[in-house]
Order: structure tokens, then C-alpha cells, then sequence
């Protein structure tokens, strides 16, 4: 963590929890308006002149589509088309920044420098230089709008003030992500604090992903999804025009070949209070699953109270449709509904791939 950062957190009554992220023990479960510290987030920085054309090849959504005003979701595949990470993709100048779980992000480190060979360009550890912090609800929306001149308006849309960047995030609600130096997060987190905000633990942020539908590939869950199967293709995250890149082949035999059995669902469950809690890569069960292997798996889950949570499954289309789906072989039947922006009527695309 930014030192500078981690000393001001300090001083706001945080302290450093196992993730990385700040802790505040008197947060609001769920807070009208709230600021979340998100140093639990990495940044891997991609520099050079051929940085772009180097993660073309790598990546399985189209760079040519960002832009200072545009941010994408993305993904890196293994040759099986699964995704072994997944992050939001954003540009400043000449760099790329790729963000996402810090517990992922030595591992891909590591596989993108595996295949720089000569490409003119380098690959760094971002995660301390920049801050990363989650904004929450419309009451500190003036202060922003003061400090950045506008407000992005769309989902991944972005706006920026010197070296600082705000990215609009998918939700009902307002919800901003804020990339920067230590001190301009710090008097955006001072006006948000001003204007009402409360700050929060990074739960909250990772619940309203939930809620958006909008999947992270864990430690626990990299090597398991083709990215239709997490709706990758749904928001953003995915094209299937930009040409070869690693895994490209399975992606798109499945997008215009195949037909789509597994794809993401938002779910609730109570569970007894002896209950093992669900975490990334718990199993699922179906008593109509006919597939050799589990009908599903937890992509991320979070307590909304007392033996409630709430979670993101990848599970067979039809055991989520018509059957019934539990946690584990013995634990509670899972209540299954569509992310907020829907499905399509049929799965398959019906244009001939570029």
C-alpha cells in the first residue's frame, strides 16, 4: 500500500485487514452514501510503443476501443479459452493499467512477461504508485463534480483531472471508482466525507459488483470459466471481431458453434448458523444436473446478514432454470435470478465471426 495513503487511512480510524484494504470496525453494513478504500485492487502498468499491440494478442477484449474517455472490461485466457484473470482495462497517455485483485496479479504478472519476448514494451507493478478508492451514492456527487470539472455518465465511461481518473461503475445506484495519487484521494475522500459520506469496508464494494453482475476471477476460480459462461460478453467484456489472441479459438467456437449450458447468476441463500460459509470455487449440486462434472460453482459471495448472503454462481442453464441448485452436495437450495441486464433471447450470435 502507498505509504502516504496508508498513513492517512490511519489517521480516519482504518486499519489494515488480510486483503490489504482498510478496515473501519464501526462501518455501516450498507450506508446511503459511503467511501470504500479498494487497496485490496492492484495495478499492473503495460508502457511502451508497441504496450497495445503486445495485449492485443493477450487479451480477450479490443484495445483499439479505448480511449481518455473509455474504460473496458477485460480478460486473459489459458489456450482452453479460461479465463485465468480478469480486470478493467484503462488507458493514461502511453500506458495501460489492467486493475485487479492484488491476489492476482503476481501470477499475471508473471504469464504476461512470459510472452514480452521482443515487444517494445515493459510490464510493471503499478499497485503502489496509484490509490484506488470506491465512491458510493449521489451525496458526494457535487464534490466530484467540482473537482473534475463533469461526471462520467455511462457505465465505464471515465473522466480525468491530471493524473487522476474517475470511472463510472456499473449500479442502480451512483458508483465511482477513483484512480490517483495519494493526495488527490485524499481530498476526494475529504469532500465525499464533507458532503455526507460515510466510509465502509470493502465488502460493500464487492457486494454492489454482486448486484451489477459483474464477475472477479479469484485465485480460487482462475482456470474455471470460458468468459460467456461468467456473461463477460454481456458488459463489455469480450470481442469477437478483434482477431487471435490467446484462448480466441474456444471463445468463438462457443460464441457461433457451440450452444451456451453454463452462464452467471445472481443468488441468495440462508444458511444455519453451523453452516460452512460460501466462498470462490465452492461447488454447487443438482439433482437434474446430467453433467459429469458439478453443475456450478460460487464466483463470489458476501453476508447480507444474519445467515444471509448473497453471491454470483456460474451454473448449468438448465439445473438453474428448472431444477434446483444448493450449495455443496447438502447445503441450502440457492434462490436463482438473471443479472440486471438480462439475457439474451437466444445465446448464440447469429453474424459470422471477422
Amino acid at each position: 500500500m502507498n505509504t502516504d495513503w496508508q498513513a492517512f487511512l490511519d489517521s480516519q480510524g482504518g486499519h489494515i485487514g488480510s486483503d490489504g484494504a482498510a478496515q473501519f470496525d464501526s462501518a455501516p453494513a450498507d450506508p446511503a452514501s459511503a467511501l470504500i478504500d479498494l487497496s485490496h485492487l492492484g495495478l499492473i502498468a503495460v508502457s511502451g510503443p508497441e504496450a497495445q499491440d503486445f495485449l492485443q494478442g493477450q487479451l480477450s477484449n479490443d484495445l483499439r476501443e479505448l480511449s481518455d474517455t473509455h474504460t473496458q472490461l477485460n480478460s486473459h485466457c489459458s489456450a482452453k479459452g479460461r479465463m485465468l484473470a480478469n480486470f478493467r482495462v484503462l488507458r493514461f497517455e502511453e500506458s495501460l493499467f489492467l486493475l485487479l485483485p492484488r491476489a492476482q496479479k503476481d501470477s499475471l504478472l508473471k504469464r504476461l512477461r512470459m510472452f514480452l519476448l521482443r515487444a517494445k514494451a515493459t510490464i510493471d507493478d503499478a499497485s503502489d504508485a496509484l490509490v484506488c478508492v470506491g465512491i458510493v451514492g449521489d451525496c458526494a456527487e457535487d464534490a466530484l463534480t467540482h473537482a473534475f470539472g463533469r461526471l462520467p455518465s455511462e457505465p465505464n465511461a471515465m473522466v480525468r483531472k491530471g493524473a487522476t481518473a474517475l470511472i463510472r461503475i456499473a449500479d442502480p445506484h451512483p458508483r465511482y471508482l477513483l484512480i490517483g495519487p495519494a493526495e488527490a484521494a485524499r481530498s476526494a475522500w475529504e469532500a465525499a466525507r464533507a458532503a455526507g459520506a460515510e466510509p465502509a469496508n470493502p465488502d460493500l464494494w464487492a457486494l454492489r459488483d454482486i448486484r451489477a453482475g459483474i464477475p472477479t476471477v479469484l485465485p480460487e476460480t482462475s482456470d474455471s470459466f470460458v468468459p460467456q459462461m461468467a456473461n463477460m460478453q454481456l458488459i463489455d467484456g469480450v470481442s469477437f471481431h478483434k482477431g487471435c489472441y490467446t484462448g480466441q479459438e474456444v471463445v468463438a467456437r462457443m460464441q457461433y458453434l457451440g450452444k451456451l449450458k453454463r452462464r452467471m447468476y445472481i443468488a441468495q441463500a440462508e444458511l444455519d448458523a453451523d453452516a460452512e460459509p460460501p466462498v470462490p470455487g465452492t461447488l454447487l449440486s443438482s439433482p437434474d444436473s446430467t453433467s459429469e462434472q458439478a453443475p456450478g460453482r460460487v464466483v463470489d459471495a458476501r453476508p447480507t446478514g444474519t445467515g444471509r448472503w448473497e453471491m454470483l454462481v456460474v451454473a448449468e442453464i438448465s439445473a438453474a432454470e428448472q431444477g434446483e441448485l444448493r450449495l455443496g452436495d447438502a447445503g441450502p437450495v440457492l434462490s436463482v435470478s438473471p443479472p440486471p441486464y438480462g439475457f439474451p433471447s437466444k445465446d448464440l450470435a447469429q453474424d459470422e465471426p471477422a
